[in-house]
């Protein structure tokens, strides 16, 4: 699966060079959403920032990798929130709930794709006025089962809500300048871009008849 996804990258990447000698916007987009999307570890370095209260470490960043699940069609991302966490507490502490979430290939290095959400958490507090709830929770369980022991509920091991992260900001970095996309990309074409791109141009590169590559189904919001 891993091979695979990095296959449909670098396909989208030549096809992409081929058509316009270098990234556009809209194809950092559909790279971006890839990255986050189909993820084989649906794992993100979550970066927070200390409350202005904290007795030794205020206004200093704090950064830890997260589990997250990308199930609404925009691109927001499902979060297990547990206040007993130092992020969870931080975002608590934080009157905007920012936090950003990098992404990564799943192989780093200086050329490949790697992509910088910024935007707010929305923490369900109220157990009665969770929006999806069991869909959230299918999809997240459905990326990471072994959260299933931890997913709110009556039997959970510590305090924990559902919660979700809206970007309201994206930076992605493409490799390197010369041929990769580097900068910002407007947040509607974040939304309307489609992993399902990545796999039509798969499929031009290589003109090949293997099925297309499985996509999570995905709640709107």
């Amino acid at each position: 699966m891993v091979i695979l996804r990095a296959f449909l990258i670098a396909a989208a990447l030549c096809v992409t060079r081929a058509v316009s000698g270098r990234e556009t916007v809209q194809d950092a987009a559909v790279l971006a959403r890839t990255l986050v999307d189909l993820s084989p570890s649906s794992i993100g370095t979550m970066a927070t920032m200390f409350p202005d209260d904290h007795a030794t470490l205020a206004g200093q960043p704090f950064s830890l990798q997260e589990y997250y699940a990308s199930c609404h069609a925009n691109g927001s991302l499902v979060l297990l929130f547990m206040p007993i966490s130092r992020a969870s507490q931080n975002v608590l502490h934080s009157d905007t709930r920012s936090v950003s979430i990098s992404v990564m290939d799943a192989h780093p290095d200086a050329s490949r794709p790697r992509v910088s959400l910024i935007g707010n958490v929305t923490v369900f507090t109220d157990v009665d006025a969770i929006p999806d709830e069991e869909a959230m929770k299918a999809c997240y369980v459905a990326k990471h089962p072994d959260a299933r022991r931890w997913v709110p509920g009556p039997r959970e091991p510590h305090v924990a809500y559902w919660a979700r992260f809206d970007p309201q900001t994206i930076y992605y970095v493409g490799g390197f300048g010369g041929l990769h996309y580097i900068g910002y990309i407007p947040l509607e074409i974040y939304h309307e871009a489609k992993p399902s791109g990545v796999r039509d141009w798969f499929r031009q590169a290589t003109d090949s008849q293997n099925p297309p590559l499985a996509v999570q189904s995905e709640m709107d919001v």
